[in-house]
């Protein structure tokens, strides 16, 4: 099933592997601070994610798998909050 036409299947599945690179990536990121001293970049981390999660989004429109897009949809929205968070904070400081 396909939610939106008029974008080329080989171009929906490169943005599915270019957002599943930006969201392994981001985790990654992530990660390789647990236990120190430092933090993640926020603008990094969730630019990474929401960036990774929208592209996957655009691809799922091309090949709808309902649980999938739903699942990434909310990361996009949890990677945007953390995108405006990090601005509110950016503000404050």
């Amino acid at each position: 099933m396909r939610l939106v036409t008029g974008i080329p299947e080989d171009l929906a599945t490169a943005c599915g592997f270019a957002g599943m690179a930006l969201c392994v990536g981001a985790y990654a990121y992530a990660t390789a601070f647990t236990g120190k001293a430092r933090t993640p970049n926020p603008w990094q981390l969730h630019g990474a994610n929401f960036l990774g999660a929208a592209l996957l989004v655009l691809s799922l429109l091309v090949d709808t798998n309902w649980a999938s897009l739903v699942m990434e949809s909310i990361w996009a929205a949890i990677g945007l909050t953390g995108l405006v968070r990090a601005f509110l904070a950016r503000n404050h400081a």
